[in-house]
Parts: structure tokens; sequence; C-alpha cells
């Protein structure tokens, strides 16, 4: 699970405004406003790429095989503040939070998993993409408890991992469906309750 999607389109973004102001200006000026309407300014540009980097190179250690290293080179990540705290690096921190639960459940680690996949959820609107995917990832490391608890031989706390993988992913099936409702009728995408975590953020899928 890679999260360079939306480090990418704001960095392309941020380019296709330097373009079209013409590269003197766009060296000179001390934001561009892209595509979408975000204001990207040098110091965040030069946050997004370093997040970018430290993606890659966790990448590298995936595909090898070191999850270890990868979760290392990510909790670098999480503790590099961006230069000013906007939407847009809270999507960033979110999305690298749910890369962080994927590969802590898989390496069994499964309460820190959840951990990474609520303090994402407590940064983004609840009816949004980044809110639906967390909540596919609790899904996915209930799932894997489950499977877990199982090969263990305790068959009923699988089975009630299982539950909450379900429960789990139909809230994030929901919100996914709220979100092309509302992005396709020309409602508010982003939430109009906030970040304050999505259906049942503050419930189930806890160990």
């Amino acid at each position: 699970m890679r999260s360079l999607v939306r480090i990418g389109s704001l960095l392309a973004a941020f380019a296709l405004a330097c373009s079209l102001a013409g590269a003197a200006g766009c060296a000179k000026r001390e934001s561009a406003r892209g595509v979408a309407g975000e204001v990207v300014d040098e110091p965040l540009l030069a946050w997004l790429s370093s997040t970018r980097a430290l993606h890659h190179e966790a990448d590298i250690q995936e595909d090898q095989g070191q999850l270890g290293g990868a979760i290392a080179t990510l909790e670098r990540l999480l503790a590099k503040a961006p230069p000013r705290k906007t939407p847009e690096s809270d999507e960033v921190m979110a999305d690298t939070r749910a890369r962080l639960g994927d590969l802590r459940s898989r390496q069994g680690d499964f309460d820190a998993a959840m951990r990474d996949v609520d303090a994402g959820i407590a940064l983004v609107p609840k009816v949004s993409y980044y809110a639906g995917h967390l909540l596919e990832v609790r899904g996915m490391i209930e799932q894997r408890r489950g499977d877990a608890l199982v090969a263990k031989g305790d068959a009923d706390g699988g089975s009630k991992a299982k539950e909450r993988a379900m429960k789990a992913y139909e809230e994030a099936i929901s919100v996914q469906d709220e979100v092309i409702r509302r992005g396709t009728t020309g409602g508010d995408a982003d939430g109009a309750n906030g970040a304050n975590g999505a259906n049942g953020a503050k419930e189930g899928g806890r160990p």
C-alpha cells in the first residue's frame, strides 16, 4: 500500500502553476495556487517533496521485505512537521498513517496499527476519501488479526475480529459512496462535520 497520490498531485499542481506563470515569475513569487485551489508555497512544496522521497525510501525497503525499516522511515515522516498546517498536509499525514497501519498489521502489531488508523481519522473530515480509506485499512487490520487468532487456535476471537472487519469495510463503503454522491451532485465532499473521525472512529475495531 503506497501513499504518493496526494503528494504527487500537489507537486503537479505547483508545477502547472509555475508553467502558467512563467519560470521567472514562479521563482520570485511566494506561493502558487494549484488547479484545485490549494495555495502551495515554496516551504510547503519542499516539505511535500521531502515526504515523497521518504515514501520512495519506504517503497524500496518494503520491496526488499524490510517492513521494520519501512515503518521507521515513515515514522521519520510523521516527525517532520509541515511548515504550516493545511488540509493538504493533514491528508498527507493521514495517508501515511494508513500505510503505517497496513505495515504494522503485516508484522502482527495490530494494536499499534489501530492507533495509527485512529490518529489518521482524527486528521481528516469524516466524509472524505481519506477517512474511507482509513476505515478500509481498519477492516484489513481486523481481518489479519482474525486470521492470526484462528491460526493460534482462538476461533471465537478470530470470528469476532472478522465481524469487526466486516463492519469497518461497510463503513468504508458507506463513506466512499457518500463522497461519490456529493462529488457528482455538487455537494460538499469534504463533510460538514470537520475532522472528527469517520463513522465508528471511536468505537469498534478496537483490541
